[in-house]
Formats: C-alpha cells, structure tokens, sequence
C-alpha cells in the first residue's frame, strides 16, 4: 500500500511540475497590463533594393498605356539606389516608398503624355515578398506574405508555430536594411509588449530564427504533455481507489 502511495505522489509531483513550466510557452502572459494603443495605425511595407516590383498602367484607351507596359511583363527590379527604369519617363526613385505613394509617383510621371479624359490607373505589387522561418519551428521554410503585410505572429503560425524545443524569449529577427547592412533584434512572444514592437511586422527578405532549448527530450517530454499526465493520474487515483476497497 505504501508503494502504491508513493506511486501517486510521483505522479502528484510530475503534474505540478508540467503545470509550472506552462509559464515558458504561454504567449502574451502581460496582456492586461501592456497598452496597446501605441499600436494603431496600418502597416505598409516599404520598397527596398533588389525588390521585383509588377507595374502596370490602366487607361481608358489601350493605346494610351501601350507605351508604359513592358512586352511580355511587367516586372521591374529596383537596383542598389532604389531607382528604376520606367518606360518613357526614365529613371525613378521608388526606394523608401509604399507601393501606394510608387503608384502616385509614376501618375504623376505620366499624365502629362496623355489627354485629361484617359485618368490612368497604376497598380503597383511586390512580386518578392518573401522571409525565412528557422530553428525551433515545427515547419522550417521559405514563406511568401500574399498582401505584403505578415505580422510575427501570423508568420509563426503559418510555420506550424514553435515545436517543444523553440524558446519563446529568444526569437532573433535577421534584417537586411536599405543600406546592405544586416542586423538583428531579438524578439520575446510571451510578452505581450511584442505588439508594440517596430519589429512586430516581418519585412521582405527578413530571417526568424528560434533559438532550440538545449534540454534532455525527456524533459520537454513531461513538460508538454499535461493532458496525458492528468489522465495517469486520474486513472492511477482510481485504481488505489480501487484497491483500497478490496483491502478493507
């Protein structure tokens, strides 16, 4: 019977400790206490070198925007200035930019070649939104934001989020700027203070590496299965229930 005690207390101890290390995985944990209105506004990404940008001129007539869309496409690859070669107009400097504020600029260019009824419409896309996912994830890979707009968050869950391994507090975020230069911040998800981050929103290009735990599987094991653990338990308690009544 004191075996049979010692058994359960095991058990006991090894719920409590799954229970305690929830606190390593639980994102946001400061929630209530962080102030979220540093947070409102929209994100636009900006335009950097060696971006593949689609343009394409809309007019009424499709002889007025003949001139202004490439044969056979309709891509343009912003060079290390942040320049590009635009039909008619020439050199533009879209570096730095919204793709919003690119399409005014190229309007701007071209309205004077064409009569006041055409009002042309520019479409300006990123064709190369792309980051890597690395480390401590359940899907490592090369992913592309579909609306120029991926947030942290978003782009860990579309990785299958961290595995058992990936530590929440040392998440380090690879940049390129528009400079060449690389840097890197290091980013922590469970604290909600991540929302007001300037590194909440990935940037084309952009490397998230999660740092593995350098712990035992068995460990990690115990620490994210506290289901399966309550089960035993559950089941255990029942059965010294069990066996105490046919003692008695």
């Amino acid at each position: 019977m004191k075996k049979l005690t010692n058994i359960v207390l095991l058990f006991m101890g090894i719920m409590m400790i799954s229970c305690m290390s929830t606190k390593k995985v639980t994102y946001f944990q400061n929630l209530d206490n962080v102030d979220l209105s540093k947070t409102t506004g929209l994100y636009d990404a900006k335009i950097m070198p060696k971006d593949i940008l689609s343009i394409t001129v809309h007019t009424l007539t499709t002889e007025a925007s003949e001139a202004f869309n490439l044969k056979g496409g309709s891509n343009y690859l912003v060079d290390n200035e942040g320049n590009i070669d635009f039909p008619v107009v020439g050199t533009l400097p879209l570096g730095g930019m919204t793709t919003k504020e690119a399409e005014a600029l190229i309007k701007s260019k071209i309205v004077p070649y064409m009569s006041a009824s055409e009002n042309p419409i520019v479409q300006v896309r990123m064709s190369n939104y792309k980051y890597a996912m690395l480390g401590g994830i359940k899907a490592p890979g090369v992913y592309t934001a579909p609306n120029e707009k991926i947030s942290i968050v978003e782009a860990i869950a579309r990785a299958g989020d961290l595995d058992l391994y990936g530590q929440r507090d040392k998440i380090f975020l690879i940049r390129e700027n528009e400079h060449g230069e690389r840097e890197y911040h290091q980013l922590n998800i469970n604290d909600a203070e991540i929302f007001n981050s300037p590194y909440f929103y990935l940037q084309q290009n952009d490397i998230v590496y999660v740092e593995p735990k350098k712990v035992q599987a068995r460990n990690s094991f115990f620490a994210s299965s506290t289901s399966m653990w309550l089960s035993i338990f559950g089941m255990l308690t029942s059965v010294s229930t069990f066996i105490l009544a046919l003692t008695k």
